[in-house]
């Protein structure tokens, strides 16, 4: 092959390429809000504040953890719009991988009216994931049926918002000086201490909230989408940070990496770790069990050298100087915003102290 037919070829394909790339739908977007389509019903709004996981299908909408307060209407629209089925990005009826069984095939009929958003759950307590609850709980309308219905005077007139016990605790206390409390609309209606189920299948799959606790807090859950094969992980898993360990709030650095490996627990990868389960982070792009793998090994690398250094007696300065993130650091660190790479190394240093004492 002369070098000019090489060059022709590459060209050929690099030019293919870059025609299927353009053909890729791209997130269609309202209002700052973009719209993401994961598989199956599953979709993920991103620009609301933490990422918000949406199932929109023939029975309604399921949403988990709801953006910031202020972010609350532009969600509400990309929701309306999902409903209405014309965010397809492109999309037609799915017919590979786990969308091969009917109940998970998209079928978008816009003749047939939309039905309202039935459940929010929240994966923490964190106002980034909880400030929409108020107005989009407002805007649904609890799944009931049977003997409920017609017994119970306020029966179905905000939908269901769901966490772990903890969460209520924590979004019921007393506020902080000078911090509005938060309305009573915007609570959990129904919690569960350990794990939850719900009672039937929406929109083609099974939903499992799982508790891990003392991760990034004391009240995180995991929402697994059980026949889409989407994890939704909270702040548990982020592509934008090292992980936010919250002492105060009950996390610590070895409850993330149980976290991480109950994740991983759950993932099939389709090839070498590579696509298979889908995992949302609460911050960041969409991720599959090898993003999460690489996570979980530099969290568990850089705990393993914090403890070797406490095993030394080094104080935290000490730490601190060694920089024990430094090969990480171009990646997830960070020297402003409100979680830098020392409030992480601090963080991960006062965790492991805790358990010498």
């Amino acid at each position: 092959m002369t070098h000019n037919t090489s060059m022709r070829n590459l060209y050929l394909i690099l030019t293919l390429a870059g025609v299927a790339a353009l053909a890729q739908p791209a997130p269609a977007q309202t209002g700052g809000v973009h719209i993401y389509h994961v598989r199956g019903p599953i979709y993920v709004l991103l620009g609301a504040g933490g990422n918000i996981t949406v199932s929109v299908g023939r029975d309604g909408v399921l949403v988990v953890d709801s953006g910031t307060a202020n972010m609350t209407d532009q969600v509400l629209a990309a929701i309306q719009q999902l409903q209405g089925g014309a965010a397809t990005n492109g999309l037609t009826e799915l017919h590979y991988g786990a969308e091969t069984r009917s109940s998970l095939r998209v079928t978008l009929d816009t003749n047939a009216p939309p039905k309202p958003i039935r459940y929010i759950i929240n994966t923490h307590a964190h106002a980034d994931h909880t400030g929409g609850n108020e107005k989009l709980a407002k805007a649904g309308r609890t799944l009931t049926g049977g003997n409920v219905t017609g017994q119970i005077s306020d029966v179905g007139e905000t939908a269901t918002l769901i966490a772990q016990q903890n969460v209520l605790r924590r979004m019921s206390a007393p506020p902080a000086a000078g911090q509005p409390a938060i309305p009573f609309g915007a609570l959990p209606t129904d919690t569960f201490t350990s794990d939850m189920k719900l009672s039937h299948f929406f929109n083609g799959d099974g939903i499992q909230m799982i508790h891990l606790p003392a991760a990034h807090t004391d009240g995180d859950s995991i929402v697994y989408f059980r026949a889409s094969d989407v994890i939704s992980a909270g702040d548990i898993f982020v592509t934008t940070s090292y992980p936010v360990i919250e002492l105060a709030s009950g996390g610590s650095i070895n409850g993330e990496i149980d976290a991480l490996n109950r994740i991983l627990d759950l993932c099939i990868p389709e090839f070498r770790l590579e696509g298979g389960t889908l995992v949302v982070p609460g911050h960041g792009r969409l991720g599959d069990a090898a993003d999460v793998a690489y996570y979980r090994d530099m969290t568990t690398i850089i705990r393993d050298r914090i403890q070797s250094m406490i095993d030394q007696k080094w104080t935290l300065e000490q730490v601190k100087a060694a920089k024990p993130t430094l090969d990480y650091d171009p990646r997830y660190g960070s020297n402003s915003g409100f979680w830098t790479t020392d409030l992480f190394v601090e963080a991960v240093y006062k965790s492991l102290s805790n358990l010498k004492r």
